[in-house]
C-alpha cells in the first residue's frame, strides 16, 4: 500500500472563509430571529456575508488548486460515479462530487439570499440598502423569497451538510473537520498540493480588501 503523507489541500484563505462564513451566517440567523433593534446587526451581517461571497467567487478562479471551481465541477458523469461508489481516488482529493454539489448550492443560495436582502422590505421598519432603487413589486417578491423559501432552503442545506460531515467523519473515518482546520489531508505523496505561500495569501488579502471596498461603496451609494 502507498504510504500517506500530509498534503496541503485547503489553503489558509479558504479555511478562514469557511470559519467566517459559519460565524456570520449564524449571526445573521440569530439577529433575524431576535428582530427589532437587532435587525441593524442583521443587515451588517448580510453585508459581511456579501463581502465573503464576492471574495470566494474570485478566489474560486485564483485560489489554491483544490479551492478552484474547476477542480470540483459536479459534472453528471462524476455525480453518477459517486452515487454508485465508483468515483476514483483523484475525484475525492478535494470535494467529492456530492460535496461539490453542496458547495455550489451553498454559494448560489447564499448569493440569492444576500441579493434579495439588499432590496427587501419587512413591512415593519427594516429595508435593505438598495430597496429605494427597485420597484415595489420586485422588493415584495424579494422579501417573500428572503423570509420564505430562501431561508428554508438554507436551513435544509445546513442540516444536510452537518449530517454529511458527521457521516464521513464517524462512519467512513475520513478526518474532514481536521483537514478543514489544518488544511492538510493524508494522501499519496504524488498528490498535487494547493499553493498556500505568502504570495498567494497576500493575493487573497488584496482580493478581500477589494471585495470589502466594493460592498462599502455599494452601500454608501445606496444610502
Amino acid at each position: 500500500m502507498t504510504e500517506s503523507v500530509p498534503v496541503r489541500i485547503w489553503d489558509l484563505p479558504t479555511r478562514v472563509f469557511h470559519v467566517l462564513l459559519v460565524v456570520l451566517v449564524t449571526a445573521a440567523i440569530v439577529t433575524a430571529e431576535f428582530g427589532g433593534d437587532w435587525m441593524a446587526w442583521h443587515l451588517r451581517c448580510g453585508e459581511a456575508v456579501l463581502t465573503l461571497l464576492a471574495f470566494r467567487w474570485v478566489w474560486g478562479l485564483a485560489g489554491g488548486r483544490w479551492s478552484r471551481f474547476a477542480t470540483f465541477l459536479p459534472a453528471p458523469g462524476r455525480l453518477a460515479r459517486a452515487l454508485r461508489g465508483r468515483d476514483g481516488a483523484d475525484e475525492r482529493v478535494g470535494h467529492n462530487a456530492l460535496g461539490a454539489l453542496s458547495v455550489w448550492a451553498f454559494l448560489a443560495l447564499l448569493s440569492a439570499q444576500v441579493a434579495t436582502g439588499l432590496v427587501a422590505d419587512d413591512d415593519v421598519d427594516t429595508t435593505g440598502p438598495l430597496n429605494a432603487h427597485v420597484s415595489h413589486r420586485l422588493a415584495k417578491s424579494a422579501s417573500r423569497w428572503h423570509a420564505g423559501w430562501g431561508a428554508d432552503l438554507i436551513f435544509a442545506l445546513i442540516a444536510l451538510h452537518v449530517l454529511a460531515v458527521a457521516w464521513y467523519t464517524w462512519r467512513k473515518r475520513e478526518p474532514l473537520l481536521r483537514a478543514m482546520w489544518s488544511g492538510d489531508k493524508p494522501l499519496p505523496p504524488a498528490t498535487p498540493a494547493s499553493r498556500d505561500d505568502a504570495a498567494s495569501r497576500l493575493l487573497a488579502l488584496a482580493i478581500w480588501f477589494a471585495a470589502a471596498g466594493g460592498v462599502w461603496a455599494l452601500v454608501r451609494w445606496a444610502g
